[in-house]
């Protein structure tokens, strides 16, 4: 039996973060489906259903596609929580200000008056108070 298995998911795609973030989100909306909507338990069961679509089947690339979408996605996310924590923890000592050229996040001590900042990213140059 367990051959059997092991054949039959030979040159399928498998599971990878995206389809274990898909069977979470199912789960805790088929949950909360049960004490609030059925609205929500459909929508679990649809998120199942393409859950295992993305599981059984035979195309590599555009499973591979979707989870590096979802990595990225993933990433920007956690990069703007780290942003914000880091802006938190230097609050007392530093400002943060966005280049207003390529939108890259500049760090500068805080209180000494008005500065030219000059972008580590574009060598954009701009005035902005400490």
């Amino acid at each position: 039996m367990k051959e059997r298995l092991r054949q039959f998911m030979l040159g399928r795609y498998g599971v990878d973060q995206f389809g274990q973030f898909l069977n979470i989100a199912s789960i805790i909306l088929l949950l909360l489906g049960i004490l609030f909507s059925p609205l929500l338990e459909g929508i679990a069961f649809a998120l199942i259903l393409y859950g295992c679509f993305r599981m059984f089947s035979r195309n590599m690339e555009k499973r591979s596609a979707e989870n590096a979408a979802y990595n990225a996605l993933l990433q920007r996310i956690k990069g703007w929580f780290s942003l914000r924590k880091r802006q938190f923890a230097e609050r007392k000592t530093h400002r943060f200000h966005r280049c207003p050229s390529c939108k890259q996040y500049l760090r500068v001590p805080k209180g000494k008056g008005k500065i030219s900042i000059t972008c580590s990213k574009c060598h954009a140059q701009f005035v902005r108070k400490t």
